[in-house]
């Protein structure tokens, strides 16, 4: 597992219509504040604030064709040169992170082929890099190529 410590952020949260919703500074919108977009968002804040990968180089939550399936990936960064380089999928804090989430992401790395490949809930996060001879297990979250 990859040891992460999330920066303090001064999130904006606001209650409509009986629920929570968190602004998405990533989306610039305001979103629904469930336990998966909370761990969606203090991700986000770790790769800007601490990895320093520019937002404008991340998109969240974007629909993907898998056959005749719609799905929707919830963080793909981008490299220097704008090719799909890390997807991460997010899970909530009570989801384990086991091999049916890992396939998850593999499914959708069909569709948008990357090298490193990231599954979090939260307090969990696991990485691994693709490369010509197989998938490697990583220690901690690349720089940004």
């Amino acid at each position: 597992m990859i040891k992460i410590a999330y920066p303090a952020y001064p999130f904006r949260i606001k209650n409509r219509e009986g629920k929570e919703s968190i602004f998405d500074e990533t989306r610039k919108r305001w979103t629904r504040l469930t336990p998966e977009e909370w761990v969606r968002q203090n991700f986000l804040q770790y790769l800007i604030q601490v990895k320093r990968y520019p937002s404008s180089l991340i998109a969240v939550e974007k629909e993907i064709t898998l056959g005749e399936l719609t799905k929707r990936f919830d963080i793909l960064v981008y490299n220097s040169l704008h090719q799909p380089w890390m997807m991460v999928e997010c899970k909530a804090m009570t989801v384990p992170l086991n091999e049916k989430v890992l396939e998850q992401l593999l499914r959708y790395n069909l569709s948008i082929p990357v090298s490193f490949l990231v599954i979090t809930n939260g307090s969990y996060v696991a990485g691994w890099q693709r490369s010509q001879s197989g998938i490697e297990v990583l220690g901690e979250l690349p720089e940004l190529g």
